[in-house]
């Protein structure tokens, strides 16, 4: 059967060897499995008609019947156009063409009934449709309604006369010689429970609907197949990792006792405590914790990851800790050797710029056993670099490592696996994290840190500059610093530093007598670390950036942060830029600069960061502004080879879906039961590196 799916396009009847190898270059479509999986992306209700009276613009294609009642082409060579006033009886729409006028001439005549399809348009006082679909009305287009597949093509395959209509084409023909080899993926008992129709059915349905309850069941069927096989896949591997790999019991709390009695500097929040007692639950469990830890800017992760290295500590091994940056392994270091000092716990760092004298020393100590905690940047995962004993390793900013990276840290403890802490501050809605990180335990920190108050965000038009910049002068005069960022479009770096060269001018000359960093990708990275560091000694009062500061040093001091052009960024990157500030006590202010003119989008990202500090809110809207492929960075996912569904739309689905595949492995780890054997038997049915196991492969 599976071989069946495997055949290539190139044997449909009027396909041949050409047309597919174009198909395969801009589609990616080769067999008949990825034809029939190639879902529309649209449909076209062909199952009503309206009246020409009733139409105006705001409705989106429209079917009509008449007749033509004049004909006539204006303007000259390339203003030339056909316009044809069409009539139903009710009223006149004007049908028009700018293109293929002497085909569309000949073709149409007068006196002949007609169905039109196409979407109407204003234009002065009239209503007209541009390039209609035209066709003779017969008894058979009259009354039988349907929903017509659209599918996405591209302008190459429509040269090559490949357009929806010839996939459709397609499709069809697969689906009508292979309806009897779809077999049946999901257990009887999925069916009744979640009213589920055959797989045979929702793959007909889903390309050529009869109506529309028809396609929401197929589109429901084949959604939650897919988020099924998806959920059963990292579920699977959860269960394996547990298995496979046991971890250190490591249950001492010495040390951690001492550091709460004696050292800790404020009173943990009620996130923070629930999450150290998940982690130290997984800590002497007797398996290996691979948990991702999401907490805001500032909510106090780097505490919490500390905190877990004193349990580790305290039973006699060692901790890692690894950064993207040089600048936040500096931050980290500075900001646990208080902490490891006061407990006369051993603490090193670990860069590219760190010396081979003091390299030599740091790879004594990690083997000998006498140094405990290790911060740094990729170095860390250099082959040279051998820990006697390896506990645990925090990852901070995982999205910025790949897995290669995260394996070959894993790999630096021999006996057991070491303990995994992943840590990011880019907030991942609760629907991407099942899907993108579904075989890691997720733990949130959804609460700020006692005596921080929220920051306040404000969006200004460029007509009230001044008024800006006179709020800015207070704020230096009560001793703050102010960061100015502006945007960077890949496309154009010359253009944008000229935008960044413009906004230090201005603001040069709006604060003659401050001094003021700048700091841009552009930069060598020592010239980039001296302004950062003259602002973090508050030897600056500006800074004047581009977005390198989107993931960077922690200024206390800083308590306003002015985004130029906001409507050129991101959500996720307007919230990373805001978190920079709210660092300290004193209450901090994000100032979102636009222009008059924003999109609809721009405005609703505006109005959320205004809105919200909650980063799971604004990581939920940004999911549903811009869908899942781009928003965490990771491409090292193939997770998100998604087919049909879509994680912003179909959290209930894909929470359903998670359940089932929960509830199935519980009771039947190895999917030997009778009733779970259509499951068995599709998994077995792919290809080894299909990541997608909703796939007919």
């Amino acid at each position: 059967m599976a071989n069946f799916f495997e055949t290539g396009i190139e044997f449909l009847k009027g396909v041949g060897p050409q047309k597919a190898a174009h198909i395969n270059k801009e589609l990616g479509l080769f067999t008949y499995g990825d034809l029939i999986q190639y879902y529309p992306f649209r449909y076209e209700d062909r199952t009503k008609f309206q009246r020409i009276e009733d139409i105006d613009e705001d409705m989106p294609f429209v079917q009509i019947k008449g007749r033509i009642r004049k004909m006539e082409t204006i303007g000259e060579g390339g203003k030339r156009r056909l316009v044809i006033q069409f009539s139903d009886g009710t009223d006149d729409i004007e049908l028009v063409w700018f293109k293929g006028i002497n085909w569309v001439v000949n073709k149409l005549k007068m006196g002949v009934d007609y169905v039109v399809f196409g979407k109407p348009a204003r234009f002065g006082r009239k209503i007209n449709m541009a390039h209609p679909e035209v066709e003779v009305l017969t008894t058979q287009n009259e009354t039988a309604g349907f929903l017509q597949p659209v599918y996405h093509t591209s302008e190459k395959l429509k040269a090559k006369y490949i357009d929806s209509k010839a996939i459709s084409k397609m499709v069809r023909q697969v689906l009508a010689v292979c309806e009897d080899r779809i077999s049946e993926t999901l257990p009887d008992e999925f069916l009744e429970k979640f009213i589920l129709i055959e797989k045979r059915f929702a793959l007909w349905h889903i390309h050529f609907p009869s109506n529309m309850e028809l396609l929401q069941k197929a589109q429901f069927r084949l959604k939650f197949e897919e988020l099924f096989f998806i959920q059963l896949r990292l579920l699977k591997l959860k269960i394996a990792r547990i298995e496979k790999f046991q971890g250190a019991v490591f249950s001492q709390t010495g040390l951690l006792t001492k550091f709460y009695t004696d050292h800790l500097p404020f009173d943990l929040t009620g996130a923070q405590k629930r999450v150290i007692r998940e982690i130290y639950e997984d800590m002497k469990s007797g398996r290996q914790m691979n948990r991702l830890l999401q907490g805001d800017v500032g909510s106090g992760k780097t505490i919490v990851a500390f905190i877990s290295m004193l349990i580790v500590v305290s039973s006699g091994a060692q901790c890692a800790m690894m950064a993207p940056t040089e600048i936040l392994a500096e931050q980290h270091f500075e900001g646990l050797k208080k902490h490891a000092d006061a407990l006369g716990i051993s603490i090193g760092k670990l860069t590219g710029s760190t010396k081979k004298s003091a390299r030599k020393i740091l790879h004594e100590q990690l083997e000998n056993g006498t140094l405990k905690i290790l911060v740094g940047t990729h170095a860390l995962i250099e082959d040279k670099v051998a820990f006697q004993n390896l506990g645990l390793a925090v990852i901070d900013e995982q999205h910025r490592f790949g897995v290669a990276q995260r394996a070959k840290l894993w790999a630096k403890n021999k006996s057991a696996y070491p303990h995994i802490l992943v840590m990011t501050a880019t907030p991942i809605p609760r629907t991407l994290a099942m899907t993108l990180y579904g075989d890691l335990d997720v733990s949130v920190i959804d609460e700020l840190p006692a005596g921080r108050k929220p920051i306040k965000t404000i969006h200004e038009y460029d007509s009230k500059r001044l008024q800006v910049f006179g709020f800015l002068r207070k704020e230096i005069i009560k001793s703050r610093q102010i960061y100015m960022v502006y945007p960077l479009i890949e496309e154009s770096e010359k253009m944008d530093l000229k935008d960044l060269m413009d906004g230090y001018e201005s603001v040069r000359r709006a604060f003659p007598d401050q001094h003021i960093s700048i700091v841009h990708g552009k930069m060598k990275p020592q010239d980039k670390e001296f302004e950062m560091q003259r602002f973090v000694r508050h030897e600056t009062q500006l800074m004047v950036a581009t977005t390198v500061i989107e993931v960077g040093v922690n200024v206390p001091n800083a308590s306003v942060m002015v985004i130029e052009n906001a409507e050129r960024f991101g959500l996720a990157q307007l919230h990373q830029l805001r978190g920079r500030v709210g660092r300290g006590a004193e209450q901090s202010y994000c100032i979102l600069m636009t222009d008059y003119k924003l999109s609809k989008e721009a405005r609703l990202r505006i109005d959320t960061m205004v809105r919200t500090n909650n980063g799971f809110e604004i990581a939920d809207v940004d999911l549903k502004l811009r869908g899942p492929g781009d928003l965490t960075g990771t491409q090292q996912s193939g997770v998100l080879d998604l087919l049909i569904a879509d994680i912003a739309k179909d959290s209930k689905i894909l929470q359903l879906a998670r359940n089932a595949a929960s509830d199935v492995l519980e009771r039947d780890p190895q999917l030997q039961r009778p009733e779970h054997m259509n499951i068995d038997r599709h998994i077995r049915s792919l290809r080894k590196n299909v990541v997608n196991w909703g796939r007919i492969s």
